[in-house]
């Protein structure tokens, strides 16, 4: 069996690459980073080090290694024959392996088994907008034949995996707790073998229940840790004020949660107290900056705030918490983010009504969007 994986860096390495080496495929990872790409070819093994509850060190070798920007026949020698392709590489960035995905359709013998497809990102339908994009290279008759020759699922991906300290290498330091869920219906009764990942019948809620919990609040306690002057998530999840934010924000999104998927008040509290107990694990040094960067794609419409942000305000359901975010998220300036500098040019140029139309995707007449424009207000007036 043999996997592409396209996302070398840490998620790709210490998640994904990881469980797919455990399930006993031939994994190859394809990166545009040169660098990361020969020092992987260069070497036979790297580990991945667990933080926290039953830690332990993970070894994982025979593994390749592909530069996907300047050994485009090497990588289409290796897609051609694999089993799955998955990706970590940030859904903005899909686009630029639908290319990649379409070539191997096209080199797939037609008599072989369809090719398991699946982003692996922080998004909702990740691998859809995967799919859409490779088929508007292809014209309608070519995909209409193409498309057999996939499967394309839709996952949940979840494992805190914080930047890493300079001397690390390759080797990756996460935190124990991972979950990779992959819609089963698309494969009908043949999904690929990857005992790490469990599949489910109805992803959607597992999506929304991650999104809005996990990235919600991982977000929002960089936002307002950036704000109070703290350096790490652990440290600002131990400040009281910002913990209160955080659980003020988690609460709003938990009633989302438990309305439209059926989750009960019980198993979503634990959820959370879970997802908030990983966040302070002080064993990971991950830091606001990192987990806060790009910001206009966490403000955007169907992300981690506005997303549940909307729809509780269309139930008539309490939105301060999240708008406290979004206002938080709008005060983060990093100079080293180019997404946060073009976020703060911005908030000092155009008027609130343009920040909510134009970057959180809400217009006049929806029922969020007087409260979001009166957040961006507060922001942009300060």
């Amino acid at each position: 069996m043999k996997a592409v994986h396209f996302g070398a860096g840490n998620i790709g390495r210490g998640f994904i690459g990881l469980l797919l080496h455990d399930a006993g495929y031939e994994v190859v990872f394809a990166d545009v980073n040169a660098e990361l790409i020969d020092a992987l070819a260069a070497s036979d093994h790297y580990t991945v080090h667990e933080v926290g509850d039953g830690a332990r060190d993970r070894r994982v070798d025979r593994y390749r290694a592909v530069n996907s920007q300047t050994d485009a026949a090497a990588l289409a020698a290796e897609l051609a024959d694999a089993d799955v392709l998955t990706t970590a590489v940030g859904p903005n960035i899909l686009r630029f392996i639908a290319p990649h995905v379409l070539q191997a359709l096209r080199d797939r013998a037609p008599d072989a088994a369809p090719l398991a497809v699946m982003a692996c990102e922080n998004a909702i339908d990740a691998t859809s907008l995967l799919r859409d994009e490779t088929a508007k290279l292809a014209g309608p008759d070519e995909w209409l034949e193409l498309e057999r020759r996939a499967v394309f699922a839709n996952t949940a991906v979840d494992r805190i995996v914080p930047g890493q300290p300079g001397e690390s290498g390759l080797d990756v330091t996460v935190e124990t707790f991972s979950e990779w869920a992959i819609e089963r219906p698309p494969f009908g009764d043949a999904p690929p073998p990857i005992p790490g990942a469990h599949f489910v019948d109805r992803l959607g809620p597992y999506i929304e229940r991650k999104l809005f919990t996990v990235n919600t609040g991982h977000a929002s306690t960089a936002y307002f840790g950036f704000l109070a002057g703290h350096e790490r998530i652990a440290e600002a999840l131990a400040d009281p004020s910002v913990a209160a934010r955080v659980e003020r924000v988690l609460e709003e999104t938990s009633a989302l949660i438990v309305a439209k998927h059926g989750f009960t008040a019980e198993e979503q509290a634990q959820y959370r107290a879970t997802i908030l107990g990983r966040f302070r694990n002080a064993a990971l040094p991950d830091t606001v900056e990192r987990v806060g960067r790009q910001p206009l794609r966490k403000l955007g419409r169907r992300e981690r705030f506005i997303g549940p942000a909307a729809e509780l305000a269309e139930r008539g359901l309490p939105v301060d918490g999240l708008l406290d975010a979004v206002e938080a998220a709008l005060g983060f300036d990093v100079p080293a983010d180019p997404e946060s500098v073009e976020l703060q040019q911005r908030v000092r140029t155009d008027d609130a009504e343009t920040i909510a139309r134009e970057v959180c995707g809400i217009e006049p007449g929806h029922p969020l969007h007087d409260r979001l424009v009166a957040a961006v207000t507060r922001r942009t007036a300060s």
